[in-house]
């Protein structure tokens, strides 16, 4: 029978050092296992709890050796951490359960050797469980550990924001997110959708913002649900609901989608549309395609063309045939950490300088592909203000003849209404962060 905690371990060891994305790995040693609902839930848990406190459980563990974690073997550290998040973070397992697991672990994984050095950190720490392992005179090293993020990341939210709005970014980041689906107005209303979830046994309740965005609180995984099989919902968060509103649609127009896959935003701007006019999805990579398609044949949405394009390379048959374009830009992604934690590991400040160029060239671009009167819709999934609003100001700087205009979503303590006209979305329970600009073409 396969151990739940071996299993979170191997996973870890490939998100860690291999670069791989947690939730692809996990899905699919979960459905190769033979474990049951309940420790399949336990392993989940773990898993994105290790990474999402990865910060901070590494200061505890680099404490208890005399050289450090750096030079410890992978298995070992990665059996450390999974146990000092299981002390430290949840309250259903007993620490002496804990360190028991985590001691067995290191020894059919390793050594017995392993297992006494992993016995005495743990047990070192259940000694000094109460200790913060930070220097509390500096308002960086407490966020880092309070919050578990790289010191880089936090510098970067506070620098950009100010330290109050960077520590609701990092609380609002580490909350658990819920699914939400959009209900696809082309095949039922909301009433109709909310009231057959409920008799599917499902738990639900409106949305924080969007009138077709429908919260699922309690209930078994949606895709398997009929509701979503036959189209009448897709799964997308609130903030990314935002962004095909805020372009003003009308029936007969043609719309550019020059970033599409999965299809989130191209669907539904085909809803919007009543099915009435043309969605061209462009993708750079091919192999992304068939997703985008299947969802908008899943959910009826039968005015969405799909094809190949690099945006960040001029494609001169495109000029002026988009009365509206959007380009939901590559990104640092560092408003969905909620959802991806590995972000906080995986991405560095270097990264980020270089997505802020491939923006601006997929922008020069875009914008001639928009007819005159028409909208560039800019968006991105990320917090960090030179790949959003140091863009749109390159932008207007270097492209006569457009101009931002405002957005507006309502009130909401999570939205920030920027002096350019911008919105920038602050991550909370209810939705990711996130950033969108409607610009003009005179």
């Amino acid at each position: 029978m396969d151990n739940s905690r071996k299993i979170a371990v191997k996973v870890l060891n490939e998100v860690f050092d291999k670069g791989e994305f947690s939730n692809k790995n996990l899905n699919i040693r979960l459905i190769n296992s033979d474990l049951d609902s309940k420790d399949k839930a336990l392993v989940t848990e773990i898993v994105y709890g290790t990474i999402k406190y990865r910060y901070t459980i590494d200061r505890i563990i680099d404490n208890f050796l005399k050289e450090g974690i750096k030079k410890l073997d992978t298995t070992i550290l990665n059996i450390l951490r999974i146990s000092i998040y299981q002390m430290k973070y949840l309250d259903k397992i007993p620490d002496f359960a804990a360190v028991n697991e985590g001691v067995n672990l290191a020894k059919a994984m390793k050594s017995v050797g392993m297992s006494k050095l992993v016995n005495g950190v743990l047990r070192n720490y259940l000694r000094n469980k109460e200790e913060r392992y930070c220097d509390d005179r500096d308002i960086v090293s407490n966020l880092c550990y309070d919050y578990s993020f790289p010191k880089w990341m936090v510098k970067t939210f506070i620098t950009q924001y100010g330290e109050d709005t960077a520590t609701k970014i990092l609380e609002g980041l580490n909350k658990r997110p819920a699914v939400t689906v959009r209900v696809n107005s082309l095949k039922a209303d909301f009433e109709e959708v909310f009231d057959l979830l409920e008799e599917n046994e499902y738990s639900v309740s409106e949305g924080y913002i969007c009138p077709e965005a429908i919260r699922i609180e309690k209930g078994r995984s949606i895709e398997k649900n009929p509701l979503f099989k036959d189209g009448l919902i897709t799964v997308q968060d609130e903030s990314a609901m935002l962004v095909a509103p805020s372009m003003d649609l009308e029936e007969g127009m043609t719309v550019l989608d020059l970033c599409s896959a999965p299809g989130g935003k191209t669907t539904h701007i085909a809803e919007l549309l009543d099915n009435n006019g043309k969605v061209y999805a462009f993708d750079l990579q091919r192999s992304k395609l068939p997703l985008v398609e299947e969802n908008a044949e899943r959910l009826g949405a039968t005015i969405v063309q799909c094809d190949k394009l690099n945006a960040e390379i001029f494609n001169e048959k495109l000029v002026d045939l988009g009365d509206r374009v959007l380009i939901d830009v590559p990104c640092s992604g560092l408003g969905i950490i909620r959802k991806k934690p590995e972000i906080k590991w995986n991405k560095s400040k270097n990264q980020l300088d270089a997505l802020a160029q491939m923006q601006r060239r997929i922008m020069s671009n875009a914008c001639k592909y928009v007819k005159q009167g028409g909208y560039l819709i800019y968006s991105t999934c990320t917090l960090n203000k030179d790949e959003n609003e140091k863009n749109i100001n390159w932008f207007l700087l270097n492209h006569s003849g457009f101009k931002v205009e405002s957005l507006n979503f309502g009130k909401a303590e999570n939205i920030i209404y920027n002096k350019d006209g911008s919105v920038t979305i602050l991550p909370n329970d209810y939705m990711d962060g996130f950033f969108i600009c409607k610009i003009k073409k005179l």
